[in-house]
């Protein structure tokens, strides 16, 4: 594939291993319209790729893993409808990468904040330097939603607690702290995550490839079996509130919002 531009999610395939590399320079790689719609393309690919034995994500080095949507493309909203079409949007990309049939790893530096928690969960195995931060302090800086089905898996992963903690204070969890959970499975010293990367890969290699694919199928059945209820009515209520609005505002002027409760 073409060489990374200035906002990408790209993708190399070096024998039994692909490569997916989320690159936004200079906005922590925050996710655009185009690049959610190149990470459900290379999704796709990846599903029908048979000799691909493990997947890894991973964002440029310098900005971090991934830290959500571009917030300057929420000016466009206009009302909660607005809202939950993005939701949805970013819901086939989410399940996109649940569907890969092969391990998943994040490879996670710096902060995997928002969607780039949301992309880290989807994946069965997250491994980050000890110092990265986890995170959707969308409480604290735009006043949205999360979907439910994204509730529902960091609750899974994290355990209710530290999910509910998480979300309902904004904080920026270091991943050291996330290894208790095993959301985090191994954590790194900073500029050795990857050793540990390629260590975890030699270990995945060398394990049988048809056992690796049926875990995964039961994991997906699994999933299907608790299905998430619907929240259209929660996201229309935040996205199509004056608070949404005030928060992007606040959010593209670098203050803090001024919430109403409305």
């Amino acid at each position: 594939m073409s060489e990374p531009g200035p906002a990408s999610v790209t993708l190399r395939v070096d024998g039994a291993v692909a490569h997916v590399r989320i690159s936004n320079p200079g906005r922590r790689n925050a996710f655009t319209w185009s690049m959610y719609d190149e990470l459900e393309q290379i999704a796709g690919r990846l599903r029908a790729e048979n000799d691909v034995r493990v997947v890894i994500l991973r964002g440029d080095r310098e900005d971090g893993f991934a830290a959500g949507t571009d917030i300057a493309q929420f000016r466009d909203f206009t009302d909660g409808a607005a809202g939950v079409d993005y939701e949805r949007r970013v819901a086939r990309v989410l399940q996109g990468i649940l569907d890969i049939p092969v391990p998943t790893v994040a490879a996670v530096e710096r902060t995997a904040v928002g969607a780039g928690l949301a992309v880290a969960a989807c994946c069965d195995i997250v491994v980050a330097e000890e110092d990265a931060r986890f995170g959707a302090p969308i409480a604290r800086t735009l006043g949205n939603c999360l979907p439910i089905a994204v509730v529902q898996r960091l609750r899974g992963r994290l355990g209710q607690a530290a999910a509910t903690g998480m979300l309902f204070t904004a904080a920026l969890v270091p991943a050291r702290q996330l290894t208790a959970s095993g959301f985090v499975h191994e954590t790194a010293a900073p500029g050795e995550l990857d050793g540990v990367v390629d260590a975890l890969v030699t270990r995945i290699l060398r394990s049988a490839p048809l056992t690796l694919r049926a875990l995964k199928e039961m994991n997906r059945r699994l999933d299907r079996a608790a299905p998430a209820p619907d929240d259209t009515d929660l996201l229309e209520l935040c996205y199509g509130s004056a608070d949404f609005r005030e928060g992007v505002r606040a959010f593209t002027e670098h203050r803090y919002p001024e919430w109403k409760g409305n």
